[in-house]
């Protein structure tokens, strides 16, 4: 039995993947950033997209698209990068980002759509956020009895590290966030065994960075399997890093084969933004490999008439769809638990 979702702030399509997985037809999605749009469409081509500023969506015409039938579940992921630890770290400002309000008008379509139940996840620092605050406390008010919970996406199937806040919500009876499901997923199960970069017909697998002949040397001194800038020769330790106290010691790092990978971030194809390099080939980890780390399927497509880096940011914004599935499953089976009552 299919139950309908809809999903705001869609990004290329993470979130909508795992629903779809775990039982739920999304019929409708909004999302104002036009290659994201373009990459949900390749994947998700029977839902509608809405490509809109969410503030400007009507939404009387999204409630057409439902026909009359219940939205068993509302999702959605409000942009988070307002919120981020590393941009809170770098612009203490960022409070002040105006993506930061988009979380009301999550609660604006909860209003007026009255789903039977919701689902949001965002970084863990959105809980400390008065506007966040004030969206739970309407919520409880309208009956959803919301749930806010800070994990970590490794503990659902998830190659990679990643801590995230969860909310869901029910008005069918309490709704318990999805336990985790403790089996260890590792950098070797989902890119040990995918074909050559040299012998692939994958495009998306062919995007990686080509590097100067100093930054190849560098990254060839980096022992395999988990080395590190700190394991290099002075002579290749570039002057920033000579001094005290300075962070950031993942960047030009490889992957691990048997570990969780580092977050897949928006800059996972370059090697400067964090420990993205492959275990133990010299280059960078691929774009179908950091989507694979991110657990989207590998067939999952990706426009590859954009640049490189925004494809990284496609990939490193999304929710990953194998969370998103086991915490829709969780939800898809309180449904249906509790509508036959």
């Amino acid at each position: 039995m299919k139950l309908n979702s809809i999903d705001l702030f869609c990004g290329c399509g993470g979130l909508s993947e795992g629903m779809h997985q775990a039982g739920f037809k999304t019929k409708v999605a909004v999302e104002i950033e036009e290659k994201a749009v373009l990459a949900y469409k390749l994947n998700h081509k029977r839902t509608i997209v809405i490509q809109k500023d969410i503030r400007k969506v009507d939404i009387d015409k999204v409630k057409k698209h439902f026909k009359g039938e219940p939205v068993h579940l509302l999702a959605g992921c409000p942009p988070c990068q307002g919120f981020s630890s590393v941009r809170r770290l770098n612009r203490p400002q960022s409070i002040e980002d105006d993506r930061n309000d988009l979380v009301l008008e999550y609660l604006r379509f909860v209003k007026e759509l009255k789903p039977l139940t919701i689902m949001m996840e965002n970084v863990p620092a959105l809980q400390h956020y008065d506007k966040f605050k004030y969206v739970v406390d309407e919520l409880r008010k309208l009956g959803y009895n919301p749930k806010v919970r800070i994990v970590n996406v490794k503990d659902y199937e998830v190659p990679q590290s990643r801590k995230r806040l969860v909310m869901v919500g029910s008005i069918l009876g309490n709704l318990e966030i999805a336990n985790p499901i403790n089996k260890k997923v590792t950098v070797r199960d989902m890119i040990g065994n995918i074909e050559s970069t040299e012998t692939t017909h994958d495009l998306v697998h062919k995007i990686y960075p080509k590097h100067t002949e100093k930054v190849m040397r560098r990254i060839k001194l980096t022992p395999k399997n988990g080395g590190s800038r700190k394991d290099l020769p002075e002579e290749y330790t570039l002057p920033c890093h000579k001094k005290e106290n300075v962070g950031f010691n993942d960047i030009y790092g490889r992957l691990r084969w048997d570990d969780y990978s580092t977050t897949i971030t928006g800059g996972c194809l370059n090697p400067s933004k964090g420990r993205f390099l492959h275990p133990e080939e010299d280059r960078c980890i691929t774009a179908r490999e950091a989507a694979l780390l991110q657990s989207f399927p590998i067939k999952y497509r990706f426009p590859t008439n954009i640049p490189s880096t925004a494809i990284a940011l496609l990939i490193g914004n999304a929710l990953p769809p194998k969370f998103s599935y086991y915490q829709s499953l969780n939800i898809y089976k309180h449904i249906i638990e509790n509508i036959g009552r």
